[in-house]
């Protein structure tokens, strides 16, 4: 099991789920979240004078999956966030030890979907 956890543009939400419902991926959670990468945030000219702004809205998918669905849930992520722009996002892939579904008790990779 997999915990697939993607940083991604606002913009490119639709998309992105659009992607992973096209290869059966319909459980996820979507977070506002804020932050920057390397872009360390937005630089704007207010009243005459340069304002650098630290954050940028960012939204935050966390998504798990069964061993065989990782691959093409990371596929779908990208192919729904990528401009080939700075600032298309990041996709972290952590293992998951255990998941327990509340109402049923079920564990492991029967609880996932």
């Amino acid at each position: 099991m997999k915990l697939i956890i993607a940083i991604i543009q606002p913009d490119r939400l639709e998309a992105v789920k659009e992607q992973l419902y096209a290869v059966a991926v319909n459980l996820i959670t979507v977070s506002e979240v804020l932050g920057h990468g390397r872009q360390k945030g937005v630089t704007e000219i207010y009243r005459g004078a340069k304002e650098t702004g630290n954050l940028l809205r960012k939204i935050r998918l966390e998504i798990a999956v069964n061993d065989n669905f990782a691959e093409p849930t990371i596929k779908a992520i990208i192919s729904g966030a990528k401009t080939g722009e700075t600032g298309d996002g990041k996709i972290f892939v952590l293992d998951l030890k255990e998941c327990i579904r509340i109402r049923t008790e079920e564990r492991g990779t029967s609880a996932i979907g």
